[in-house]
């Protein structure tokens, strides 16, 4: 069974007190920590602050199983190698496996592919020094699995991988089997939501929606993912939505209900 995971874009006011609760409220062993200003993790943040926070997750018995950054690696502009490096230096600290990065670079579509490609593979070398690896997610300007597989074949490092966030390459047209299929040999962690539909993202309870959670669940299992699966509240975005606590009784329904048995080991 993967382990249960949720991003504090779901709690975005709460404090460490309360995101533990959150978790230790139904079967989460993991917190998506979002970096942003004024949230619990930030790009600024000392040592002893991250050291604090890392300390508290692991006495609650919790992992920090992704920082979710919103650098874009295919930005044209100056400074994202340092961003990256930032990112990577809080998550080490905080004792988190992976930092999320968008593609981005809406501004100058030309050369985005190719900065986006260039950006990750300069820093390689850094996230694997570091045990924490760079994960590009399917979202914005690389919304499909394939577009995001071809960026990562490019990059070809064993210390970038990938974020399958279920809503956006299925709202693009991209099935989950085919998502699968392109984006398996990178898939590191997988964020779940559900939507009223491909044109209203608005967020909807896990299995009140029009999103294939089953067809994402039975993915995963062919692919034998073992890694984190993650609810993307987007509380912070539609602050009128349920609350988390609400969110996550739902999430935790589906996944009861569809994940079904783990794949058998290995034949010897």
């Amino acid at each position: 069974m993967n382990g249960r995971a949720f991003s504090t874009l779901g709690c975005p006011c709460s404090d460490l007190d309360e995101v533990i609760s959150l978790a230790r409220s139904g079967p989460c062993d993991g917190v998506e920590l979002r970096c942003s200003e004024g949230q619990l993790v930030y790009p600024q943040m000392s040592d002893a602050e991250a050291d604090t926070v890392a300390a508290r997750l692991a006495r609650a018995g919790l992992e920090p199983v992704c920082l979710a950054s919103y650098v874009q690696v295919a930005a044209d502009r100056p400074g994202v190698a340092e961003e990256l490096a930032g990112h990577l230096r809080l998550a080490a600290r905080l004792g988190a496996p992976a930092v999320r990065v968008f593609g981005g670079g809406a501004e100058r579509p030309e050369g985005r592919r190719d900065r986006a490609v260039r950006r990750l593979a300069e820093a390689a070398p850094l996230a694997a020094r570091s045990g924490v690896a760079l994960l590009l997610e399917t979202h914005d300007e690389l919304l499909t699995g394939a577009a995001v597989a071809g960026v990562l074949a490019a990059v070809g490092s064993p210390a970038v991988g990938a974020v399958w966030d279920a809503v956006n390459p299925w709202r693009a047209g991209e099935p989950p089997a085919l998502t699968a299929a392109v984006l398996g040999p990178w898939v590191r962690h997988v964020q779940l939501k559900d939507v009223a539909s491909p044109a209203d993202l608005r967020p909807v309870l896990p299995g009140e929606g029009v999103l294939p959670l089953a067809d994402v669940l039975a993915e995963l299992r062919r692919l034998e993912y073992r890694g984190w699966v993650s609810l993307e509240w987007e509380r912070a975005w539609y602050p009128d939505v349920p609350g988390l606590d609400t969110a996550l009784d739902a999430f935790h329904r589906v996944l009861d209900a569809l994940a079904g048995p783990p794949p058998p080991p290995p034949a010897p």
